[in-house]
């Protein structure tokens, strides 16, 4: 049995939670809000790695802010760094505190890099759970710690951590454009490319090499295939009238886009090098923002053919397509969970609010996550536990990420205006 599964006896009440995520010092790299009351968290022990205050990265804040996101864990802090991995710590005192405990250190080597080394600990159990060595460039120390979380993640529930993965968002500062790729965590920022002309829809490979998008270069629209880590670009859909909204088959040979080449705006199925364009959907309404299922059974995409944007879904190979959402008159930007367990899309309230909503896929249940009023683009991470959605906060367009029950909500550390998010799949985690 999971730590997680053994927690109801455990119930981390809102003002206890409310105290263990406020920032974490000058290491912190987002505000954890909690909202809602009854969340249950593991509470982890985790003292300072040994060594760490020598290396250009602290290690522990990140595995702790990590974890902390998730929405699943309470971190209390240990004091000092007198222990480390090759210590078997005082399980007995800290067994009415804590299920799980963290220990590490953080030690140079002689050519430079750097050996992180961690351990855990189940105190109830009084077990080692194992840990792993890490022998990283200073350049990767945080992509180090944020393996080290998934680690104490997948043995702590039971569930693959995303920690160690990948986001794509757009930027916007003054009249530039920027295509950036960032760790989980929105740090470790890497520009793709920047632009005078607009650039939307960004989406992931399976594989996570190349990134599809539209570019508005040259004063029109066009769908674009950039391999991520050289740079390299070619122009996937260029057709007479607009071309957008890629998305990615499961097996990553084929891309749906949008074309207005033939009148209005519809769904084309293109191979991924190219040639052979074939039409998916025939109708009078306007057909985009499609979306593959995981398990390549279905295409989802926003029609009005209804009279108003709903989420419909057809199959690959064609015909009737079949309407999805039926609570609100306006339902846009579908995703699929990895696990094809969930929907997620933005829906708008009555009150004209745009909200983060989920739909349970085997019931048909809807629940609004979020409590802004002007959400965007919601993604799931690889591992279907969080989604990351951009929003507008106090006039600023932000990203955050919000668990599935939408009480634990994380702001990332990005620049201001901001937009257009999407997780990349568990093979992104790969640097260059």
């Amino acid at each position: 049995m999971s730590v997680l599964a053994r927690l109801t006896s455990r119930r981390a009440w809102l003002a206890a939670a409310a105290l263990a995520c406020l920032p974490l010092g000058a290491a912190a790299q987002f505000r954890v809000e909690i909202s809602g009351v009854g969340a249950t968290q593991v509470p982890v022990a985790m003292a300072q790695f040994k060594g760490e205050s020598l290396a250009p990265q602290a290690i522990s804040a990140i595995i702790k802010a990590d974890l902390e996101r998730s929405g699943q864990f309470r971190i209390l802090d240990m004091p000092g760094d007198r222990m480390d991995d090759s210590t078997r710590p005082p399980l007995a005192d800290w067994k009415a505190k804590a299920d799980a405990m963290v220990l590490g250190s953080v030690t140079q080597l002689a050519d430079g890099r750097y050996d992180v080394r961690f351990r855990l600990w189940d105190t109830l159990k009084a077990a080692d759970q194992g840990g792993q060595s890490l022998v990283v460039t200073p350049g990767d120390l945080r992509l180090a710690a944020h393996r080290a979380a998934d680690f104490i993640y997948e043995k702590l529930t039971g569930d693959k951590g995303a920690f160690a993965t990948r986001i794509a968002y757009v930027s916007k500062v003054g009249k530039r454009y920027t295509l950036n790729v960032a760790d989980a965590d929105g740090e470790g920022v890497q520009p793709s490319l920047t632009s005078p002309a607009s650039i939307i829809s960004p989406a992931w490979s399976p594989d996570g090499r190349y990134l599809a998008y539209v570019s508005f270069e040259g004063g029109k629209a066009i769908v674009v295939v950039q391999e991520v880590l050289t740079g390299k670009r070619r122009v996937l859909a260029a057709f007479k009238g607009t071309n957008s909204a890629p998305t990615w088959s499961p097996d990553g040979t084929q891309l749906v886009v949008t074309l207005s080449r033939d009148g209005g705006s519809q769904l084309y199925v293109i191979g991924v090098g190219g040639g052979v364009v074939r039409r998916l959907t025939n109708s009078s309404a306007i057909d985009t923002e499609a979306f593959w299922s995981p398990d390549g059974a279905f295409i989802y995409f926003v029609s009005d053919r209804g009279g108003g944007p709903q989420i419909y879904k057809v199959s690959p190979s064609g015909g009737d397509p079949q309407r999805v959402t039926f609570n609100g008159a306006y339902n846009v930007s579908p995703a699929i969970s990895p696990d094809g367990r969930w929907l997620t899309y933005i829906g708008r309230l009555p009150n004209g609010d745009d909200r983060v909503q989920l739909m349970d896929l085997s019931t048909g249940n809807v629940r609004v996550l979020t409590d802004t009023s002007d959400d965007q683009r919601p993604s799931f991470a690889p591992n279907s536990k969080l989604i990351v959605y951009a929003t507008r906060v106090k006039g600023r367009e932000v990203l955050m990420t919000t668990s599935l029950d939408g009480r634990i909500k994380a702001r990332l550390a990005t620049p201001n205006d901001v937009r257009e998010p999407v997780w990349g799949p568990q093979a992104s985690a790969s640097r260059r």
